[in-house]
């Protein structure tokens, strides 16, 4: 059964509709029991278990920078890794330029090593690494532009998963050196005085909170009304607040129209006529499916408007025996979404995995989310707005961080700001939605997405026994 929400309809049976092509290519194919196209979290769990089952299997990949997937070398852990020194900095003090040099030596350094660490687990279990820019050329034949040589390769199991790429603003200048995206500006060779960011989502605002941390002054232009639009409004009041006094500055209702280059900087102009000055631009308005190069039409695999594989709640797509996994298939853009998108792939495809009750399919998943700004702001499950759309009798328990005497821990680290609120079923007293914004915030939403999934009530939460001094107190505090 599809979830309620999602419903998408695929004609029975597969369409052969580049047959004759395959055909003509099956003496030069190479056959695999399994094709991964993209060094992806789902992608190469799947394929690396699937080589230890005793399967034939290809993992094609196109740039060697990427082996491990976007978390490991662009995304999740190098950012969080300039977070990390951008926090022991803050503590420390000094200079905020050399800092950002010593982070950016760490990230690359430990970059380097994650991604040589992929490769070599992937080939250890026996996983054929093609290096290369695979496209389709039939229902699951790719064929695949290596440095040597075309290869042409079939699977009887074909999972794609090429992950997403950041979205460029339609916006005159886009193209001029000082315009980043969130990957170049990693690279960036000096820590700018002045940055504009362009885009008011988590990505926009991770970058602000470490720019900010080693001295930056930050502009954020958001087209939104409201400053963090997709978080309980009284939460989002208090982090931008927060944000706010870190020397971050948003210009709501708002719009880049033009970038300009000037000599030692480049100029903003925005849509209500006001120009901003900065030594850089960072653009961060999102990221779309990585799909333009994979030729899918030679496949007859259907896509959405914005690109994204079409799947159902199995993660097939309309061809037999090919499936999507990770961002290129339009979900949530999480890596541990794309971990738990290889464990659904593995069940589908060859039935394995089933220690647990029911068949796995996206229906229904609790799906925790954290943006890592200072402190981390986390979330889970329906906001009270939604809550109470949907027809519930809502109690809301909140509290800021700073008033809860029983929770000593943020302070301790000296991080008081904050505040933590939870949505519950008056009836039921299960709990319907959390946000935290405290430290740990990134460790103690999983408690409540277990909770949920469970069926915890909010007082069996609130009622534990939790160690002290730990942050989790704040259960204590505000559910017991």
């Amino acid at each position: 059964m599809m979830c309620d929400e999602t419903i998408v309809v695929f004609a029975d049976g597969p369409t052969r509709v580049f047959e004759e092509r395959r055909q003509a290519m099956a003496g030069s194919t190479e056959d695999f029991d399994l094709v991964v196209i993209g060094f992806g979290k789902a992608g190469k769990t799947v394929a690396m278990k699937r080589a230890k089952a005793g399967d034939r299997v290809a993992l094609v990949e196109r740039d060697p920078m990427m082996y491990g997937g976007t978390c490991i070398n662009v995304g999740c852990v190098p950012t969080k890794t300039l977070l990390t020194d951008m926090a022991r900095f803050e503590l420390g003090g000094g200079d905020g330029a050399k800092a950002f040099k010593r982070a950016q030596q760490r990230r690359n350094a430990l970059i380097r090593k994650m991604n040589a660490a992929n490769l070599q687990m992937a080939e250890a279990a026996g996983v054929q690494v093609i290096l290369g820019e695979g496209r389709f050329v039939g229902e699951r034949t790719i064929a695949v532009r290596t440095e040597a040589k075309e290869r042409v390769i079939e699977g009887t199991v074909v999972v794609i998963d090429t992950g997403s790429e950041t979205i460029i603003p339609p916006v005159p200048g886009a193209d001029l050196s000082r315009v980043y995206t969130s990957t170049s500006i990693q690279q960036i060779e000096r820590l700018p005085r002045r940055l504009v960011i362009v885009g008011g989502g988590p990505i926009a605002l991770e970058f602000s909170t470490l720019f900010s941390g080693f001295g930056t002054e930050v502009h954020i232009v958001d087209n939104s009304d409201r400053a963090l639009r997709n978080f309980e409004p009284d939460v989002a009041a208090c982090a931008q607040g927060v944000l706010e006094r870190r020397n971050i500055n948003f210009h709501l209702n708002n719009t880049a129209t033009l970038f300009e280059k000037e000599a030692d900087g480049i100029r903003v102009r925005l849509a209500d006529g006001s120009v901003l000055e900065a030594d850089a631009v960072l653009c961060a308005i999102g990221r779309k499916p990585a799909t333009s190069t994979l030729d899918l039409g030679a496949a007859g695999i259907e896509v959405t408007p914005r690109g994204a594989v079409k799947v159902d709640e199995h993660l097939r797509t309309n061809v037999d025996g090919v499936y999507a996994a990770g961002d290129v298939n339009g979900g949530p853009q999480f890596t541990y979404v794309s971990f738990d998108d290889h464990r659904i792939i593995l069940e589908d495809a060859w039935g394995a995995d089933k220690g647990h009750a029911g068949a796995r399919s996206t229906c229904g998943r609790v799906l925790p989310t954290t943006t890592f700004i200072e402190p981390p702001l986390a979330t889970v499950g329906m906001s009270e707005a939604a809550a109470v759309g949907e027809g519930y009798d809502v109690v809301v328990r909140s509290g800021l961080i700073a008033d809860m005497a029983i929770v000593p821990r943020p302070k301790i680290l000296g991080q008081t700001d904050g505040m933590a609120k939870f949505v519950i079923d008056a009836k039921s007293d299960l709990i319907l939605g959390a946000t935290l914004f405290c430290p740990d915030a990134q460790e103690l939403i999983n408690a409540v997405a277990v909770a949920i999934r469970s069926g915890m009530t909010a007082t069996e939460l609130g009622s534990g026994i939790y160690t002290h001094p730990s942050t989790s107190e704040l259960f204590n505090a505000l559910l017991g």
